[in-house]
């Protein structure tokens, strides 16, 4: 019988290690002359530090080398026990709130989806709105990847847990001969970039505070903001292309940005197959959507049409889900395109959520190998990337996900439309919280939020948030009944 008490005792020290987090929080309360939400913190600090010491007193003496199967439970275990520490201050601070809507948020959160269903952000605690917007700088790289770098626990199979994590599907490149380096690299550059934005949004106007909320989100590629017009409430160029360049950076590969510092070349940036097709779907898309915007009159400067396309172009693809005005109400054809492009344009190894781009192109390329094979069937055609043939095994992974990925989008669409949601509300819902994205149309539209769904709803589209953060396989593996077996 498969043993959980193992992997019980590694999540206890994760436990504690997401402990300090509300100290951040904390830190803003007192530093704004908030003190009487300091006991919140505290007490949710003390509980979450005190249920991590307690699990690990009870499981101490379960200590193993973590196998494959271990890290994707953890990893699991992770994303679904987190969100339930990270949903107390909202319990104890948003009016109203039900449980299943602070967990969704706090799922939402940590998922770096940037779904919400609350409204009336601007007169919460502006601690709160800390909390929630830090959530999505810690989910949007991947909290295990922390966890794997600081925690003395790396003998246990770090490995594991990094490729359970990791989204993409080239998983087996460490780079560096261990993976806890990788890690703390991969944090360096996160952090280094992470410093730039918010001296950035500081200098295009935010407040301290502000541009710290809007750095974690942007670089989380999360989209929370503190205010429920967004982006749109600072009505603010300067800021909306500070948001624009740091979004597109935190949606490119972020091991290349490592492997660039390692090699001081940017030739890993200049050759990467996969950032090439990424900058250049987004120019064509912001062109495009320029073309329409000028056509139709929405916005009829240029100047304004290429700041306002670039920005919800570069939003939705990244899967941030920034908005400075209802694009929904644009020509039907631009929102569609929007979420169309927030389903794959990401890069794998950024913070960005969809099937990614490397996908994408591989899917192509295996397209176009069956069309040449049509012709000349004898002919030996395999699929390159790079000038090295991608072996079988990712070509295989590639298939295997893109078919779970269509099941479970047109399934869970089918049990939202059996509650009774229109067709557009509960499509683009699944399809915007299963790619991490956060706004849909319909109900669920950049003008609303999902505040306006049942709970049963709200359950499933949480589902939908982890079944993307975690790509599906390494949630459905535990569906199995081989996953279970000794």
């Amino acid at each position: 019988m498969y043993s959980l008490l193992p992997v019980l005792a590694v999540f206890a020290r994760i436990l504690v290690a997401f402990s300090p987090a509300f100290f951040v929080p904390l830190g803003w309360a007192l530093a704004l002359d908030a003190s009487e939400h300091a006991l919140l913190w505290e007490v949710c600090f003390g509980l979450t530090l005190g249920s991590g010491l307690l699990l690990w007193v009870l499981t101490r003496k379960h200590r193993r080398e973590l196998q494959p199967r271990d890290g994707f439970l953890l990893v699991n275990m992770v994303w679904l026990v987190l969100p339930a520490y990270a949903a107390l201050p909202l319990m104890y601070t948003v009016p109203d709130i039900t449980w299943i809507k602070a967990y969704f948020e706090a799922m939402s959160a940590l998922t770096a989806t940037g779904a919400t269903a609350l409204s009336g952000l601007d007169a919460l605690p502006v601690s709160i709105n800390i909390w929630r917007c830090f959530l999505q700088y810690l989910g949007g790289l991947g909290i295990m990847l922390l966890v794997v770098a600081v925690l003395p626990m790396l003998g246990l199979g770090g490995f594991q847990v990094y490729k359970a994590e990791t989204p993409g599907p080239m998983k087996d490149s460490k780079f560096t001969p261990r993976i806890a380096e990788t890690a703390r690299g991969l944090w360096a550059v996160y952090f280094a970039f992470s410093l730039a934005c918010f001296l950035a949004y500081r200098w295009a106007g935010m407040s301290w505070a502000d541009a710290f909320m809007h750095m974690c989100s942007t670089m989380g590629l999360g989209g929370f903001s503190s205010h429920d017009a967004s982006i749109g409430y600072f009505n603010s160029p300067a800021v909306e292309w500070v948001a624009i360049v740091f979004m597109a950076l935190a949606g490119i590969n972020f091991l290349r940005y490592f492997i660039v510092l390692r090699s001081r070349s940017l030739r890993p940036l200049l050759h990467d197959r996969e950032i090439s097709n990424y900058v250049g779907v987004l120019v064509g898309s912001v062109v495009l959507v320029v073309v329409l915007l000028l056509v139709h009159e929405v916005h009829p400067d240029l100047g304004e049409a290429i700041r306002i396309s670039a920005f919800h172009v570069v939003s939705l693809a990244t899967t941030t889900g920034y908005a400075s005005t209802d694009y929904a109400t644009w020509p039907v054809f631009v929102p569609i395109l929007l979420l169309f492009l927030g389903s794959f344009v990401s890069c794998a190894g950024s913070t960005g959520g969809g099937i990614k781009m490397i996908r994408m192109i591989l899917l192509i390329k295996q397209a176009r190998r069956e069309l040449v094979r049509i012709v000349h069937p004898r002919v030996v055609n395999p699929v390159t990337l790079g000038g090295s043939v991608v072996p079988i095994s990712v070509m295989t992974a590639t298939f295997g996900f893109m078919l779970i990925y269509g099941a479970a989008t047109m399934g869970l669409t089918f049990i939202m439309l059996l509650t009774g949601l229109d067709l557009v509300t509960a499509f683009s819902a699944v399809v915007a919280t299963v790619n991490n994205i956060g706004p849909g149309l319909g109900l669920v539209g950049p003008s609303s939020n999902y505040g306006v769904l049942t709970e049963f709803q709200l359950w499933v589209l949480t589902f939908a948030m982890l079944l993307g953060r975690l790509e599906l396989l390494s949630v459905l593996v535990l569906l199995t009944s081989q996953f279970w077996r000794k």
